[in-house]
């Protein structure tokens, strides 16, 4: 039988999947497909990662790493939804939940001491950011907008807040001393094992030994944090003088040890005045501004005597006096500085934009914000976008144009790449990357508290993707931009590479360029404004920002993207959207049972999943399926069945109900595959004649508290019970 692999995941995706999983695996074991589900969940992977010390029937199989080894094989089929990137506190809350539920776990101990404690860390550290995507990620990405998703948004915009010419909403990046200006960047000249360390007074560490391939990319640079504390003063001053918002946007779940530090800087000198009173009282009790205000506000009962309150009206005075600061959510007092995890800057400057260049402040209303993002390789994409709504005005999704993406991604490239080889320097001295022959290959003087990391991109991978961007472009007819900046050491390597793999390809007719990414930024929009579709082909944070960029000017959320990896080795991983994992639609279902999750990544993912099996294995029943399905999708988008955001109306179950009813009715009339249109015949006719009883039912629960026993971990009864609530649809889907 042919196999699909569906990834049970976290958060909204994993609740949807309850709803959706039950339909999936009835319409396609008809056309002889397996649908099999595999756990890489944040609480799953923890399990697994403590499965030889938890008590029998405690741990659980490393999905993830048969996963990884499945990606690697030509007959890999892969549906994988959104999980969580876990920063610290959600780390804490997974841990404290698994816990309570009887799981063996121990305590997750920022500072360990003994042994146990720091094995137990180191286990939890493999579960922590973006501890998934690499290993799945064997091939480079393709993202873009379907033509049906396309009509749809034309048809129906959505809201663009408007812009004006006087907006002060800014963009601000450091230029200097930063990742950008201090890298450096190799071609390694043959198979090798380095060897970075620190050369001190203190003698030599090393830190790490890194393998690396003949002809890959690697990369050494650092964040000098004196500089970036200068930043952060120098901003925040500017930002009160000019009566605008403060926020900060960074990427602490992907970039899960550089990005928690700057956090923390940005957490430190906005309430300097504490710290300076405080930090050692504070660092006494564990309360550490890398994991963000709320983390401290949370521990201030941990100081001894009344400390706690007066370190708490020092806080309140710091707010009082700096800027306003960028809100989170308004109504409840969380700010841009709670959570490291909450601000994520390609979700959250998107959205800025969007709205008019606005961010929430503390009285409730939208205002101007200056935007920090500290290093500057990508912060200008940003201020180009921003600077061409103050001349021209909002987007108009009516008439824009698309930004399709071509990423390299594959075995863990560049930045997303970097947790393993980035480093907190304990003291002053020289970092080096020397060859397994003693060759110096690289060298930073840094300072004691500065980020270094380093980056690799492999050989292979960027042949790939250089393929990609030529086939892409020839298949779509549109102009392809790589997005490289000769001025960055690693950009200019790229260039060399890009340029000669080109030639490996017939070009003839194609338009296909190298611009710096701000450039490419103002070229992309002004062909959007035009209503001009242009490829961006970018590295692997470029490939993660843009594709939450351009879909939410153009269809309203990254979650309606068509998101293939042509896995290098011949199979398919197919990700269903770049929206995240929703949070708040599962605060909505636990209030009041309304998950206002839109699945259309996953049916669009679904459908490339059928076609690629079809050409893989020869099953005309997938392709079939795969060709009624997205005709089922265009009926679902034009009846405009999607979920509200309003409880009382029609969710992510709803949602499920009338895709499966038009995938019935097609399968139905389908002519290809008589068999599959004779079993899906009464099936059609069922769903049909009791919608309005599938719909009572799926109403009725509404507006009432779910308990699906855990967030983290949920009890599966339960969350099956809350996700399948019509008897009649579960009673028609179950018979198929």
């Amino acid at each position: 039988m042919s196999k699909i692999i569906y990834t049970y995941t976290d958060e909204a995706p994993m609740l949807a999947t309850h709803s959706f999983l039950p339909i999936i695996q009835a319409f396609a074991g008809a056309a002889g497909v397996e649908v099999e589900t595999r756990d890489i969940s944040l609480a799953g992977r923890i399990l697994a990662a403590f499965a030889d010390l938890l008590p029998e029937g405690q741990g659980q199989a490393d999905a993830l790493a048969e996963l990884g080894a499945l990606a690697q094989q030509p007959e890999a089929n892969i549906i994988k939804l959104p999980n969580i990137s876990a920063s610290v506190p959600q780390m804490k809350a997974v841990v404290a939940e698994l816990q309570a539920l009887g799981f063996a776990l121990p305590d997750y101990v920022d500072d360990p001491t003994t042994d146990a404690e720091k094995d137990a860390l180191a286990r939890y550290g493999k579960a922590m950011g973006s501890a998934v995507n690499p290993v799945l990620r064997e091939g480079n990405s393709d993202r873009r907008a379907p033509a049906s998703v396309k009509n749809y948004a034309r048809s129906h915009p959505h809201r663009m807040g408007a812009w004006t010419a006087d907006s002060k909403t800014e963009v601000v990046t450091m230029g200097h001393d930063d990742f950008y200006s201090n890298e450096k960047s190799i071609v390694m000249p043959a198979d090798d094992t380095v060897t970075i360390q620190l050369v001190s007074v203190e003698g030599t560490k090393v830190l790490t030994t890194v393998k690396v391939l003949a002809d890959e990319v690697l990369d050494g640079t650092f964040m000098n944090v004196a500089a970036l504390d200068a930043f952060i003063d120098e901003q925040k001053a500017a930002a009160k003088a000019a009566g605008v918002l403060f926020s900060v946007h960074l990427k602490a779940t992907m970039m899960k040890v550089s990005d928690p530090i700057m956090f923390g800087h940005v957490v430190k000198r906005f309430l300097a005045p504490v710290f300076e009173a405080y930090g050692d009282q504070l660092a006494a009790a564990g309360l550490d501004p890398n994991n963000g205000l709320n983390a401290i506000l949370e521990g201030l009962d941990k100081l001894p005597g009344g400390l706690g309150a007066e370190v708490k009206v020092a806080i309140d005075a710091a707010i009082a006096e700096g800027p306003a600061l960028a809100m989170v959510d308004s109504d409840r007092g969380i700010t841009n500085l709670h959570v490291p995890s909450d601000v994520i800057v390609d979700a959250s400057m998107p959205a800025m934009i969007r709205q008019s260049g606005h961010m929430w402040g503390p009285d409730g209303a939208e205002a101007d914000t200056i935007a920090l993002i500290p290093d500057a390789c990508y912060a200008g994409v940003y201020q180009a976008t921003i600077a061409d709504c103050k001349a021209n005005g909002a987007f108009d999704p009516v008439t824009m144009g698309s930004v399709p993406n071509v990423g390299l991604m594959a075995q863990a490239a560049e930045e997303y790449g970097s947790h393993n080889k980035t480093f907190l320097i304990p003291a002053d001295g020289t970092v080096q990357i020397v060859s397994g022959s003693g060759e110096v290959l690289m060298e930073h003087v840094v300072s004691a508290g500065d980020i270094w990391r380093a980056c690799q991109a492999k050989d292979i991978p960027i042949r790939d993707w250089v393929k990609l961007a030529v086939n892409r472009a020839r298949a779509s007819a549109t102009p392809a931009v790589f997005w490289l900046d000769a001025n960055r050491a690693h950009d200019a390597v790229m260039i060399e590479k890009v340029q000669t793999y080109l030639a490996d390809h017939d070009t003839t007719g194609l338009e296909i360029s190298i611009l710096e990414p701000a450039a490419a930024a103002k070229f992309s929009i002004d062909r959007i404004r035009q209503g001009l579709d242009t490829i961006s082909v970018t590295g692997n944070v470029l490939r993660d920002y843009l594709t939450d960029l351009f879909p939410i000017m153009e269809l309203g959320t990254s979650a309606k993207m068509l998101s293939i990896v042509p896995l290098i080795a011949g199979g398919g991983l197919f990700e269903t959207g770049a929206g995240g994992s929703a949070p708040k639609h599962v605060q909505q279902l636990v209030k009041e049972n309304h998950l206002r999750w839109d699945s259309l990544g996953e049916f669009l993912a679904l459908a490339s999943s059928f076609e690629h099996l079809a050409g893989a294995t020869g099953n005309a029943g997938a392709q079939v399926l795969a060709d009624t399905l997205d005709r089922a999708t265009g009926t679902f988008l034009n009846e405009n069945k999607s979920p509200s955001r309003k409880c009382g109306e029609i969710d992510n179950r709803g949602s499920h109900f009338y895709l499966a009813t038009y995938w019935a009715q097609e399968l139905a009339a389908q002519t290809v595959n008589t068999e599959l249109a004779a079993r899906f015949a009464p099936v059609a006719e069922a769903l049909v004649a009791n919608e309005a009883q599938i719909a009572a039912e799926l109403l009725a629960v509404q507006g009432k508290p779910a308990d699906i026993g855990g967030y983290y971990r949920p009890d599966a009864a339960k969350t099956d019970a809350v996700m399948r609530p019509s008897v009649t649809l579960n009673g028609i889907i179950d018979a198929v």
